[in-house]
């Protein structure tokens, strides 16, 4: 089984699985954020075809550790969620994943600006990871 990460973004969510043995975190794809019909169905097509036990959901905090409007709206998403799929949600601390994503991928050689689906996957990647890293500890 494995666990699936979303780094929800109001335009983008981004989704990273782990491997089966929860080691490593891998991009997958990205979901346009609307319709929301259309964001749970593909989340439980993703749930099924990857045999997903646990679902880690970003949650972004300020750099003090505070909760601003962003979070907000991950909390109501995460709300809707947990009434869509039987799976067990956790929320994880996103802050600066988006950063961390951009760099890697310009590090890469890639135009992040160009393709924002990958930054939001590899953003879900980055959260994911230090999940991971957290329950391997």
């Amino acid at each position: 089984m494995r666990i699936l990460a979303l780094d929800h973004g109001t335009v983008r969510i981004g989704v990273a699985v782990s491997d089966e043995m929860k080691l490593f975190a891998a991009p997958l794809e990205f979901i346009p954020a609307t319709p929301p019909a259309g964001v749970m169905e593909r989340l439980r097509q993703l749930i099924r075809e990857k045999d997903v036990e646990l679902i880690v959901l970003g949650l972004p905090r300020n750099m003090d550790g505070s909760y601003g409007p962003a979070a907000e709206k991950v909390r109501a998403f995460a709300d809707h969620l947990r009434a869509e799929v039987t799976v067990p949600l956790v929320l994880w601390d996103e802050r600066l994943s988006s950063v961390q994503a951009q760099r890697m991928l310009r590090e890469a050689g890639h135009k992040a600006r160009r393709q924002k689906g990958k930054v939001d996957a590899s953003a879900a990647a980055i959260l994911l990871q230090s999940y991971l890293d957290s329950i391997q500890s």
